[in-house]
């Protein structure tokens, strides 16, 4: 459990040093989303994820 807090505070810091450090970029990019359909933010989640569990997968492997 202690790893999962840890990954999700890890998750905070990225998010919130790219917020503090381009406010205009994230705006940017959130306008980008809006404009994204649905089909291409799913499947851009779902790669993610996948990379994501196979980055862990590896590390931990």
């Amino acid at each position: 459990m202690s790893e999962l807090l840890t990954a999700l505070g890890l998750v905070l810091v990225f998010e919130g040093v790219l917020y503090a450090l381009a406010p205009g970029g994230m705006k940017q990019v959130m306008r980008s989303a809006l404009e994204t359909s649905d089909q291409t933010l799913r499947t851009a989640g779902l790669i993610a994820a996948a990379i994501g569990v196979l980055l862990v997968w590896i590390i931990r492997g």
